[in-house]
């Protein structure tokens, strides 16, 4: 339950649910390379806020 709970006030705030990620690579797509923790934030910031060109894409 508290990690229910944690996990929900991360995705709240726009934290990536990093072992979500993983368990997922890892069933998905064993032959390929799973990110590591800064590679995946980073990857999920710069999806999240526009990254590239300093556009902010979001809608609000």
């Amino acid at each position: 339950m508290r990690a229910d709970l944690a996990k929900t006030a991360r995705l709240m705030v726009g934290l990536p649910d990093y072992d979500a990620y993983v368990a997922h690579r890892r069933q998905a797509h064993p032959e390929e390379p799973v990110m590591t923790y800064e590679e995946f934030f980073r990857e999920r910031q710069s999806n999240r806020y526009g990254g590239t060109g300093g556009k902010i894409s979001r809608c609000c």
